[in-house]
């Protein structure tokens, strides 16, 4: 087992404290994260946190990963969630052995290109947004990746696509063509990420970029593993409120909450994650209503915590979570 890496969730701590927060207001409002608060990312060798040392990254512990993630929200929810999507592209290029291990593996690993994600859809009920087709051993891609976090920032997505019951997962160039478009959405919350529907036509996928291929089931049960690290984005942002409020009871429920999400088995994680989701929200409402009338103005950190409480109630959200929140958000 890897052991937690103080020294380096020290770092991040630092950074949340004393660059990322101190702008998150000014980055809320830009329009688009500054590239130099991801440089800063890039400087403290955080990029490399979700990557193995042989390809140059530091390869910390899940448990690092975690507490990293809920600094580095705690400090800018919008900064961190674009650097966050790296860890897709960064995991896939370091597990397969095919030439996107060459290509973008160490690049990943070490910052010098940054990487998204496109497979929120595959969460969506009903029939595929995204479709694989067959083409020799090639695919052609047609249909719609929504909520494509940082584009514009980013070098490569891994993207998913459905190909009857499997997943094709392929690590495709993040920029447009006559194949590939994107159409930028506009959040009430950390609209700065600049997340994008992507529009496939046939996009052409060489057999070369493909990661894995896997059936839908086995992502499935996979994909409630990893609600744990989700989880870390609510926690952050719980944090910074209630460091905000002051002495309160929601210190004591904040490392509760922390405790029930890290001790959760995977049939047990969809409610511990809402458990911190509601914990974000009572917390940020609770920051609203000791700041008063000035919490909403844009020059004030309440409200943009606020709203980040709020987006995160359906930022990674399966209909167990979904189900979870509703419970506990109308349960008197």
């Amino acid at each position: 087992m890897k052991e937690i890496n103080s020294d380096l969730i020290k770092r991040a701590v630092s950074l949340a404290d004393e660059h990322l927060f101190p702008n998150a207001l000014e980055t809320d409002r830009a329009g688009e994260v500054p590239s130099q608060q991801l440089d800063l990312l890039r400087e403290s060798e955080l990029y490399g946190i979700f990557s193995p040392v042989e390809l140059g990254g530091l390869d910390a512990s899940p448990e690092t990963q975690w507490a990293i993630i809920e600094a580095l929200s705690g400090g800018c929810l919008t900064t961190s969630f674009v650097w966050a999507q790296h860890a897709g592209p960064s995991k896939a290029a370091a597990e397969t052995t095919g030439p996107m291990r060459e290509r973008w593996g160490r690049a990943l690993a070490t910052g010098e290109a940054r990487g998204g994600v496109a497979f929120a859809h595959l969460n969506r009920p009903g029939a595929p947004t995204l479709l694989a087709e067959p083409d020799g051993d090639n695919w052609l891609l047609s249909g719609s990746a929504p909520f494509v976090t940082g584009w514009g920032h980013i070098d490569v997505v891994l993207t998913a696509a459905r190909y009857e019951d499997l997943i094709i997962w392929a690590m495709i160039d993040a920029r447009e063509s006559e194949s590939l478009s994107s159409k930028r959405l506009s959040l009430a919350a950390v609209d700065s990420a600049t997340t994008a529907e992507l529009i496939f036509t046939r996009h052409y996928v060489p057999e070369a970029t493909v990661t894995a291929i896997e059936t839908f089931d086995s992502w499935a049960e996979r994909y409630k593993t990893g609600l744990r690290a989700n989880g870390s984005n609510p926690l952050g942002v719980a944090a910074r409120s209630i460091r905000l409020l002051g002495s309160s009871p929601f210190e004591e429920q904040l490392v509760e909450a922390r405790e029930h999400l890290d001790s959760a088995t995977s049939e047990e994680l969809p409610l511990a994650r809402a458990v911190v989701g509601e914990l974000c929200v009572r917390s940020a409402a609770a920051l609203v209503a000791q700041v008063g009338g000035s919490a909403m103005t844009i020059e004030q950190q309440a409200q943009r915590l606020a709203r980040e409480a709020l987006f995160l109630l359906v930022q990674g959200q399966t209909m167990q979570i979904k189900k979870n929140h509703l419970q506990l958000l109308t349960n008197k």
